[in-house]
C-alpha cells in the first residue's frame, strides 16, 4: 500500500493524484464563481458568493502550497517513450505556468482585498479573520489589483482548455498512460499502447 502512496518513474502515487485533482477542482470552481458572483443582480447573494470565493481562494493557495512542496520533495514519472522533442520541451514549460498561475490567482485576490477601499475583513469560512497583505488601500491599487486578477484568471481558462486538450489528445489519439496514470496508481501505466 505505501508504494501506491509516492511516485515512481512510472506512475503518480496518491497524494500527488489527491493534490492533483483537488487543485484541479478548486481552481475551476473558483473561476466559475468569479464569473457568476460578478453578473448578479442582487447584492446580498453576490457578497456571499464574494465571501465564499475569498474562503475557496485562501483553501486554494494553501493546497498549492503543499502541492508545491510535494512536488519539490518527489520524483516525477517519465514522459512516455514515444513523445516528441517538442513536446518534452512545452511540457515542462506549461506544467511551469500553470503552478505559477495557481499561486498568482489567490495572492492577487488577497492583494485586491487588502487594498480594497471598503475595508471588509477576509474571513475564511467565518473562522478567524485573514490579515491583510502589508499593502496601502486606495481606489487605484483596487482597480490595478482587480484588473490583474480578472486577466490572470483568463490566462488561467485558456492554460487549463489547453491541458484538458492535451490529457486528451495522450489519451485517446496516442493511447498512452499520461491521463490514466494521474487517475490511479495501481492502474496500467507503463507507458505502452494497449493492444
Amino acid at each position: 500500500m505505501t508504494s501506491l502512496i509516492r511516485n515512481t518513474p512510472t506512475r503518480y502515487g496518491w497524494i500527488t493524484i489527491l493534490l492533483h485533482w483537488t487543485v484541479g477542482v478548486l481552481f475551476i470552481a473558483q473561476l466559475a464563481l468569479g464569473i457568476v458572483m460578478t453578473k448578479l443582480s442582487s447584492q446580498r447573494t453576490a457578497f456571499e458568493l464574494i465571501q465564499l470565493h475569498k474562503s475557496l481562494g485562501f483553501l486554494l493557495l494553501g493546497v498549492v502550497v503543499l502541492r508545491l512542496g510535494w512536488r519539490l520533495t518527489s520524483m516525477m514519472p517519465e514522459l512516455p517513450a514515444g513523445t516528441g522533442r517538442l513536446e518534452r520541451l512545452v511540457a515542462p514549460i506549461a506544467h511551469f505556468a500553470l503552478y505559477a498561475l495557481q499561486l498568482a490567482l489567490p495572492l492577487t485576490g488577497w492583494a485586491l482585498v487588502s487594498v480594497s477601499v471598503l475595508e471588509i475583513p477576509s474571513m475564511p469560512f467565518g473562522l478567524f479573520v485573514m490579515p491583510n497583505l502589508p499593502f496601502g488601500s486606495s481606489e487605484a491599487a483596487e482597480n490595478f489589483w482587480t484588473a490583474t486578477h480578472a486577466y490572470l484568471a483568463y490566462v488561467g481558462m485558456a492554460l487549463i482548455g489547453v491541458h484538458v486538450l492535451a490529457a486528451l489528445h495522450h489519451h485517446f489519439w496516442r493511447r498512452d498512460s499520461v491521463l490514466v496514470r494521474m487517475i490511479s496508481p495501481s492502474r496500467r501505466c507503463d507507458g505502452r499502447k494497449s493492444e
